[in-house]
């Protein structure tokens, strides 16, 4: 991410303007960081955002707060409309300093379209932009972390298991397949990412799932998808990782809150 670009916004009469940017599935928008604070968020589709080795899967009743100045990429998991808000932080009273997810609820979504028009008077942006700011609240769930290895034998193993989570091969067979000792992989990987072999393949196959179960596959389905036998099993690894289920995770509720089954 060296090379990232700083992008920044139009000013508007307020702390808050409005963009929005079509993206198709599988496109990803070069690194880059604002001066303004970022909301990303879409009313259709899937979005990722990468911040380092951090990645936030963010379906509709999701939007990630981005701090200004953090370097991050974004893209679509399935065709999407990034749409962000982007508020001047001298002018706002959120000094998150973290990228923070936020749940979207109808009233917030609706507020965003809103500000979205350009006949809003002065008077009626400013109200709307108050709001705006007291809805935001963070949500209790972690991002899931994958680091990526640097050591080439070690991203050898990484690429492969990213190019199929599902693949069974144990720590053995993988060490057999790029010629050194399961001893010596082990260090490795623990050295290179901070994570054993187990944890960090894990982390993996939970944040490959997030996709499928953000396009509304059932968990079976996308437990399969990712290595998982069963969907309790699945279900068990996600709540032990992340603290939630997945579909609290993905619909922006806390422990002990109601979800709508119907939500995707």
């Amino acid at each position: 991410m060296s090379q990232a670009v700083e992008c920044s916004a139009p000013t508007g009469v307020g702390a808050i303007v409005v963009g929005s940017f079509p993206l198709s599935s599988g496109q990803w928008i070069a690194p880059h960081s604002h001066p303004q604070h970022q909301l990303a968020w879409t009313r259709r589709g899937v979005l990722g955002i990468a911040v380092d080795d951090t990645y936030w899967v963010l379906p509709p009743t999701r939007a990630l707060w981005l701090p200004a100045g953090v370097i991050h990429r974004t893209g679509a998991t399935r065709d999407a409309v990034l749409c962000s808000l982007y508020l001047e932080p001298d002018r706002c009273a959120l000094d998150w300093t973290e990228p923070t997810p936020v749940g979207v609820d109808g009233l917030l979504a609706h507020l965003i379209d809103h500000l979205n028009r350009t006949d809003l008077d002065d008077d009626a942006r400013l109200r709307a932009e108050a709001v705006v700011l007291d809805l935001l609240h963070p949500l209790p769930a972690l991002p899931i972390d994958v680091p990526h290895p640097v050591d080439e034998r070690v991203r050898a193993v990484a690429d492969a298991l990213l190019a199929d989570p599902a693949d069974p091969r144990s720590l053995e067979a993988h060490a057999r397949a790029i010629g050194v000792s399961r001893r010596t992989l082990t260090r490795l990987f623990a050295h290179d990412t901070g994570m054993s072999f187990d944890r960090w393949r894990t982390h993996m196959r939970l944040r490959a799932a997030l996709p499928l179960l953000a396009e509304g596959r059932p968990v079976s389905q996308a437990a399969h998808a990712v290595g998982y036998a069963t969907a309790s099993a699945f279900l068990a690894a996600f709540r032990r990782t992340v603290g939630t289920s997945p579909q609290r995770y993905l619909n922006g509720a806390a422990e002990g809150e109601a979800v709508d089954p119907s939500a995707h």
